[in-house]
């Protein structure tokens, strides 16, 4: 099997590519940096790609679940390799590898650390290979196998607060207990979950976009801190930069876990459920998600997740065409994506 040892310098590019491709959401930069310090203090991440395991290999997917902005969340590197342990002893099939739930700042790397833990590999196949705001986006359209058992260990908290345990139920009830236990922890869990037949990820997951995240870190780094960043982005990933121009409004709203808002620059309107949902100028559709919508400071050219916009920031967006991302079969399921829409009052569909 022909492994590439992955490295801090990969852990940043994947960060800042991550950050891009989150679309708005998939977590911060500085988050996305510190989880990488912690992946490589407990040992060194390998990355395989899909070829090199057999077709019914399980693998597991990774990923934290709870409220970010919580002030009391807390979950340690010991507490996220204790998930994928538990889940080793559970399951009865071995698990091959680990898997991320989404390319983001804070999300493409997760399961470097659990990988430099356990001894398994991380796989270059996110369940989606930009963020996404619901958790059944990212579960590879097990919501429409009939009768799949989801089978989901967490942990996280500490102290009184300290909480783990598996649940086994259908995804959407197992989603819900495990949401419910990351308030109990304080805000967040580590999360390892519903182990998939490999065959079953070819046909679902966003395959290699792992190092479609690492290498659009490296077009980003590799240009000098300025706007010429934002254009190298865009040409790569075959997207344009559809306005720059200053935030006359900015709100956001936090909605059951979630950032639910707007930013308003000159004529631009940009709708956010943690990602970017729809780009308008006066009224014209420019983006739809999953068309991939970002946002970036205009003068150093640094992306900047929907979070953290302000009034009277100097930004610049773009817009890139489904077609040109790497992407899971969730994100082409009507249903999911007409979930949208009762949120931001806008059409998806």
């Amino acid at each position: 099997m022909t492994k590439k040892i992955l490295t801090k310098d990969d852990a940043k590019k994947a960060v800042y590519g991550g950050c891009i491709l989150g679309g708005g959401g998939g977590g911060w930069i500085h988050d996305g940096l510190a989880k990488s310090e912690s992946a490589f203090e407990m040992g060194t991440p390998n990355l395989i790609t899909i070829d090199e395991l057999q077709d019914d290999d399980y693998v597991a997917c990774v990923s934290l679940v709870g409220a970010p902005s919580a002030k009391e969340l807390y979950v340690d590197s010991q507490q996220l390799v204790q998930t994928v342990q538990r889940m080793q002893k559970e399951f009865p099939q071995p698990i091959k590898a680990i898997m991320t739930n989404e390319n983001g700042a804070s999300t493409t790397i997760n399961g470097w650390l659990q990988a430099a833990g356990t001894g398994l590999p991380v796989i270059d196949a996110p369940c989606n290979g930009r963020a996404h705001p619901t958790g059944s986006m990212g579960s590879l359209n097990l919501t429409e196998v009939d009768g799949y058992l989801s089978i989901q260990t967490f942990s996280g908290g500490k102290n009184d607060k300290k909480i783990e345990g598996i649940v086994s139920a259908s995804i959407n009830k197992a989603s819900n207990v495990v949401r419910s236990m990351s308030v109990e922890a304080g805000g967040m869990v580590g999360v390892c979950r519903n182990p998939v037949q490999v065959d079953y990820v070819k046909k679902n997951a966003a395959v290699g976009g792992i190092t479609q995240a690492i290498e659009l870190g490296e077009v980003f780094l590799s240009v000098p801190e300025g706007p010429e960043r934002i254009e190298a982005v865009a040409l790569y990933l075959k997207g344009r930069v559809i306005h720059s121009g200053t935030v006359s409004s900015y709100e956001l709203n936090e909605t059951g876990g979630f950032d639910v808002g707007f930013v308003k620059i000159d004529d631009l309107e940009l709708t956010f459920w943690n990602e970017y949902m729809t780009a308008e100028i006066n009224g014209e559709r420019k983006g739809t998600f999953p068309d991939l919508i970002m946002t970036f400071d205009a003068k150093t050219g640094c992306p900047l997740v929907s979070a953290e916009i302000q009034e009277g920031q100097s930004i610049a967006v773009i817009s890139v065409p489904k077609d040109n991302l790497k992407l899971s079969s969730t994100m082409f399921n009507e249903k999911l994506l007409k979930s949208i829409e009762m949120i931001i009052h806008k059409k998806i569909v």
